[in-house]
């Protein structure tokens, strides 16, 4: 699954802004029981792996100068939950995207 996300924010303050609230993500996965690991393996791109319901999701966000793009490898036994996550990567991404308060 690819999501990508457009923002005008310059690729250096979206890698801070994601170093800044990463941590957000493992609350952004229902039921609040995730494991949750992010490390960059390059300059512009995250590493994720993320262990919920004895389930393992794999995928990375790369930074790209006008757009973040999730990607996301579902075991076949989430796959039906396609549009659902799609969905909370949109609006939980653009949160992470957003101005501190």
């Amino acid at each position: 699954m690819r999501v990508a996300l457009p923002h005008d924010l310059g690729r250096e303050e979206v890698r801070r802004r994601l170093n800044d609230r990463s941590h957000e993500i493992v609350d952004y996965i229902p039921g609040g029981m995730a494991d949750v690991e992010m490390d960059w393996v390059e300059e512009d791109r995250m590493a994720l792996h993320i262990t919920a319901m004895n389930q393992t999701v794999t995928g990375h966000i790369d930074v790209y100068e006008e757009q973040v793009v999730f990607e996301v490898q579902l075991p076949g036994m989430l796959s039906f939950v396609e549009p659902a996550i799609e969905k909370a990567i949109r609006n939980n991404g653009q949160k992470m995207l957003a101005a501190p308060k």
